[in-house]
């Protein structure tokens, strides 16, 4: 009792399972509480228990000697449970509906490599356009690898009876509204607009021209417009340079001329 408010907790507990290894439980979508754990001989199992009566499990299987922990991830949409021990290098999936056997084993996913730990995507994070239910997170020694598991479907169109209407992020209630003893239910959420990647786009590879990457030229200018004239000493600077020019060039070509000449002679005598 405190702030003049009376907190009251209501706990109970039973032997789900007579092992002393560590135990995992979720609550179903019927109300349910599934559990793994061990039993006395260290064998593990799963149960399925009704919170107004544990006297009695509604089911009951053992399943391996394996020393692992089973995790399980509920799926409350599809009333599927996903088992993975830790050492395991397989994931085991059952159904769970109101008839009995109440716990129906469906299928085992394998793989080579054992796991170390195992994560779960929420239901709005998968992919709607490829059918995928369900999509894990394999922790390896050095990696993490994700697998995907898909419901395969030959038409294109979103599949409803694969994804009825989830839990959204928005909650029901405030947190004041739940302290004053309201209660509803989940908001939930439509994943027909989920995420849906874009198509897969041709990719073409092509051989880029050096002259592609020269900037663009710009305007081209009046040469009236835009360039200055020359002064007049500027002028006359340059017809001095070009005469000079001219003069060197008529020097050398005499001098090769003379040179060719003498050559001749030289040769001529030798004869």
């Amino acid at each position: 009792m405190s702030e003049r408010q009376l907190a009251l907790w209501d706990p109970e507990r039973f032997a789900a399972h007579e092992g002393m290894r560590p135990m995992r439980a979720v609550f179903t979508r019927q109300g349910h509480i599934f559990t793994t754990g061990f039993t006395r001989m260290s064998q593990r199992e799963l149960g399925l228990w009704d919170p107004n009566n544990f006297e009695e499990p509604v089911a009951l299987q053992e399943m391996d000697t394996s020393n692992g922990v089973l995790l399980p991830f509920y799926d409350p949409d599809s009333s599927i449970v996903y088992l993975c021990g830790k050492g395991d290098s397989s994931i085991r999936y059952f159904e769970i509906t109101e008839e009995p056997p109440f716990v129906h084993y469906l299928n085992t996913f394998s793989s080579k490599e054992p796991q170390r730990g195992m994560g779960f995507m929420p239901k709005r994070g998968l992919d709607v356009s490829k059918c995928e239910i369900a999509r894990f997170y394999k922790l390896h020694e050095r990696k993490c690898e994700p697998i995907i598991m898909t419901v395969p479907r030959k038409s294109d169109l979103f599949q409803d009876d694969l994804y009825p209407d989830t839990p959204g992020p928005e909650p029901a209630l405030e947190a004041d509204e739940w302290l004053s003893g309201q209660d509803a239910e989940p908001v939930l959420i439509s994943l027909r607009d989920g995420y849906m990647p874009p198509k897969h786009r041709e990719l073409r590879v092509t051989k880029r021209n050096i002259l592609d990457v020269r900037p663009p030229p710009g305007p081209r200018r009046s040469q009236s417009a835009s360039d200055a004239p020359l002064s007049q000493h500027t002028l006359e600077t340059l017809l001095e340079e070009i005469k000079a020019l001219r003069e060197q060039v008529q020097a050398q070509e005499q001098r090769i001329t003379s040179l060719e000449n003498m050559l001749c002679e030289l040769v001529d005598g030798t004869d």
